[in-house]
């Protein structure tokens, strides 16, 4: 199978998308847990990162020299996917809350979708809890549309799951 890679690209002056590695899981799960995700914790996103030919682990990086961004450039989002079949599905994607509204969800979706796109995947699908209006409004600014629901998806709370989707078939 073909591994399409993703190893580092510098988006602009402030902002990196990288591989993820076993060395950015505890702020990606800090990031998880300051989202209100439902959990995968260290050991989910440890045993994904095994499987890299189907999925794709996406961090955004501050560039150093920048305000709030030091030598270490922490990680500020992440995004999860995998490929299944001719199809992508986004399982995560967060941002630091002090980091949101500057684009970066949408630059790690867009690349995840380049990525599904170059292996050839027809579409990309997501779920999105009901009440999440700006998840679903990022989502729509990416070319998703809202093409069910699955009731009672989500646990702690109970909430209903907008199932959306976007055509990723490639152009003639």
């Amino acid at each position: 199978m073909e591994t399409t890679q993703v190893t580092s690209l510098r988006v602009d002056h402030e902002l990196t998308i990288e591989r993820m590695t076993e060395h950015d899981l505890l702020e990606v799960v800090e990031i998880e847990q300051a989202s209100g995700l439902s959990p995968w914790g260290w050991d989910a996103y440890h045993k994904e990162l095994q499987s890299a030919n189907e999925s794709i682990m996406l961090v955004a990086r501050s560039l150093p020299g920048l305000s709030g961004a030091n030598q270490s450039q922490p990680v500020i989002g992440f995004l999860v996917a995998r490929q299944i079949a001719d199809e992508l599905h986004v399982n995560n994607v967060a941002v630091r809350p002090d980091s949101r509204r500057r684009g970066i969800a949408a630059t790690l979706l867009r690349a995840a979708l380049d990525w599904g796109t170059k292996r050839h995947a027809r579409q990309a699908v997501l779920e999105v809890r009901a009440g999440n209006v700006a998840a679903q409004e990022l989502y729509r600014r990416c070319g998703f549309q809202v093409v069910g629901r699955r009731r009672r998806y989500y646990r702690m709370p109970v909430e209903d799951a907008l199932l959306m989707s976007v055509s990723l078939k490639q152009k003639p």
